[in-house]
């Protein structure tokens, strides 16, 4: 099996690992996969497994123990978004609550927010989401309309939300909003907003293409009136904070991609042993080993990648442009190899009882969200050409007129 021929991975050798990656396994197979239909039925999953998972210790990993985390690194966040991955499982969104919001309340919430927020988060009993993503901007998030406007003691914030994961269940949002606009200190500026706030409206969860059991949908928001202190960071920072988190978040996709596509290849070594066509079986023929030793190619060399990724994350060390290097390779090479994949099972592998099918649909937006693949290819070519930009930037300021 695939396991024969890829390296053990150094990040993940350790007894700790070994005995959470055991645990996690078994949640997945006992009380997770037998739940997909019905959650993809409900478009959204229970609000149990949720509090399990806050029971097992699997929210909020790399949290200090006195927000509720286990005070262990991010190479264990790591092992359980792979190893969700790894099953197909893309219902509850865990990897945002705990490697996103969590990590945005505990850099730069004040001791107040921590503490009211972190620990029930840790137990699954609040959920969380962000608010970014508008109608009229994707990647662009300058260009958000939403807006808060400053009231003395709170903001009145009016606007729209869209594609938001965890939006349908999600007790609290972070949520990106234009302050001070159209003065001189016109900015984005993040706050917590809770759902049950009046004017907080959420829409009909979407019916995409896959990730049938998440729960994405619109955020509306109508005058909600929201206190001062749940301002995060300070005001006009928020787009600096989102473009310094958005690193942690794009590997997480990359992660969820190698989990993803390690996945595949096992589900589809397992079947084409199996499955008899002229009197052999398919991973008999040459086509169906060499497609299979690609893929598995592929795969040895993004973990490899990762591994280093999820180090200098862990220490503080991952850059923007690796970030950006890791989500949008991993994401290509997942992509290609879920196609493959479902070729070799053929009509088999179109339909949805599959787990390849279910696959094939969910790893699609991988290459959208997070910022797109095309954005993730602009971050590295400003990364490549740093100082030509700077020396244009510099010519354009000295050519530059007042009057012009």
């Amino acid at each position: 099996m695939l396991q024969n021929i890829l390296l053990e991975r150094e990040i993940y050798a350790s007894e700790e690992h070994k005995m959470m990656q055991k645990m996690i396994q078994d949640f997945i197979n006992n009380e997770i996969i037998d739940q997909t239909d019905a959650w993809e039925k409900n478009g959204m999953v229970s609000r149990d497994i949720w509090e399990r998972a806050g029971e097992l210790g699997l929210l909020c990993i790399d949290m200090p123990e006195k927000y509720g985390g286990t005070g262990l690194d991010f190479s264990f966040s790591a092992l359980f978004i792979e190893e969700l991955a790894k099953k197909g499982v893309s219902g509850p969104g865990f990897s945002l609550h705990s490697d996103i919001i969590a990590p945005y309340l505990l850099k730069y919430g004040t001791e107040a927010q921590k503490q009211k927020y972190l620990p029930i988060m840790a137990t699954g009993k609040l959920i969380t989401s962000l608010g970014m993503t508008e109608p009229n901007c994707g990647s662009d998030l300058k260009a958000i309309k939403t807006t808060a406007v400053d009231k003395g003691d709170h903001y009145v914030v009016n606007g729209q939300k869209t594609f938001i994961t965890n939006g349908y269940m999600s007790d609290m949002s972070i949520v990106a909003v234009k302050t001070n606009t159209a003065t001189d200190k016109e900015g984005v500026s993040l706050l917590i907003m809770e759902s049950d706030s009046k004017g907080f409206e959420k829409g009909i969860p979407f019916k995409k293409i896959g990730m049938k059991a998440q729960d994405t949908c619109e955020l509306f928001f109508d005058n909600v009136k929201v206190p001062k202190e749940n301002l995060l960071g300070e005001e006009g920072l928020g787009f600096k904070i989102m473009m310094t988190e958005l690193a942690r978040e794009r590997l997480t996709v990359a992660l969820n991609a190698i989990g993803g596509a390690e996945g595949a290849i096992e589900n589809t070594i397992e079947y084409t042993s199996k499955r008899i066509a002229f009197k052999q079986p398919i991973a008999g023929f040459q086509n169906t080993q060499f497609k299979l030793a690609e893929c598995a190619a592929q795969l040895q060399v993004h973990q490899a990648f990762l591994d280093r990724c999820t180090k200098l994350l862990s220490s503080h060390q991952l850059t923007a442009e690796s970030a950006s290097i890791a989500k949008y390779s991993a994401t290509e090479m997942h992509n290609k190899v879920v196609d493959e994949c479902l070729q070799l099972f053929g009509g088999y592998g179109y339909m949805w009882d599959y787990p390849i099918a279910r696959m094939y649909a969910d790893n699609r937006v991988a290459r959208i969200y997070a910022g797109t693949n095309e954005i993730m290819k602009l971050l590295i070519a400003r990364g490549l050409f740093k100082e030509l930009f700077q020396k244009m930037k510099r010519a354009r300021k000295e050519h530059h007129h007042p009057g012009e």
